[in-house]
């Protein structure tokens, strides 16, 4: 017959004092478990140094997991990656197209503050602007250089007068409409306009030419005294123009005088001043009408082709 599958305890002293002892064991680590709770209770900086330890013990393991953990996730992210670079190749080549069309329209508008500016800064000078207006076209002919402006007899505009940018001379009024006027421009073949060299009074005639540059010719032959880079202004002389206003930078030089470059580009400039003519002598001479037995003022025509008597 098989034995039995268990004995009762008390069949064996050994049993009984060993179950004994797992009883009084049981309750010493309940009191101990007790006590302890008690003691994080009441004083819960007594086992920081416990604690101290205990993190020092797993601080190696939770290290080489986090390192596994972000090397994996870096390993899927770069197969992702691969994956949507053409897609994010695509979107950043199409924000930085974005980026430099803003950044063109912000560098436009930064100049056109300026362009502006300038032409504010026209109203403040001592001669007051007939009026400010719009260069609305030029000719496309090689010959003659002329401009239309957006004012004409009704916003006082007259034939002769001085059309100036906010960089320089532009070229004067050669006929006038009541909305619209017609400029005869510096580079024009048939202007001629009177400078001088801006440090010192060497006087010459700024010719136009009809290829966008002018031809700078001395008055006083001999020595040619102009360098590159000197600046030519208005002198004031013959009484449409006042003295002291940019006209060109010598780009070259010649036996007679020099080859120029306009310091104000009629095709860069938008808004312009129409100012009066300077000298009140050059006034009347513009309004004065024909008599009997007398000679008759000069035409605007007649004036572009008799440079001395213009300017």
């Amino acid at each position: 017959m098989a034995p039995p599958s268990s004995r009762r305890s008390g069949f064996s002293k050994k049993a009984q004092y060993s179950l004994f002892t797992g009883y009084l064991l049981a309750g010493a680590g309940a009191l101990l478990g007790l006590a302890l709770l008690a003691l994080s209770l009441w004083q819960p900086a007594a086992f920081a140094p416990l604690r101290g330890v205990a993190s020092d013990a797993v601080t190696p393991v939770a290290t080489g997991s986090a390192v596994a953990r972000s090397g994996s996730q870096g390993f899927f992210e770069s197969i992702t990656g691969y994956f949507n670079a053409g897609q994010q190749n695509a979107d950043l080549r199409r924000e930085m197209e974005l980026a430099r069309i803003r950044l063109a329209e912000a560098d436009a508008i930064k100049a056109e503050n300026q362009r502006l500016k300038g032409l504010l800064a026209l109203r403040e000078t001592e001669t007051k602007p007939v009026t400010m207006a719009r260069l609305v076209g030029s000719t496309a002919t090689s010959g003659r250089r002329l401009a239309y402006l957006s004012a004409g007899a009704s916003q006082g505009v007259l034939p002769g007068m001085p059309v100036i940018s906010e960089r320089g001379v532009i070229g004067r009024v050669l006929e006038t409409g009541r909305h619209s006027a017609r400029v005869l421009l510096l580079t024009d073949s048939e202007s001629v306009l009177p400078v001088r060299r801006a440090k010192d009074n060497i006087i010459a005639f700024a010719e136009g030419r009809g290829d966008g540059l002018l031809r700078i010719r001395l008055v006083n032959l001999g020595v040619n005294p102009l360098k590159v880079g000197d600046m030519m202004v208005t002198s004031g002389a013959g009484g449409y123009y006042r003295p002291g206003v940019a006209v060109a930078v010598i780009a070259k030089i010649t036996p007679d005088g020099g080859i120029a470059r306009l310091v104000a580009e009629p095709a860069a400039t938008s808004f312009v001043a129409v100012e009066p003519v300077a000298q009140p002598a050059a006034v009347a001479e513009l309004a004065e009408p024909d008599a009997p037995g007398a000679e008759a003022a000069p035409s605007p025509a007649a004036a572009a082709s008799a440079p001395t008597a213009e300017e």
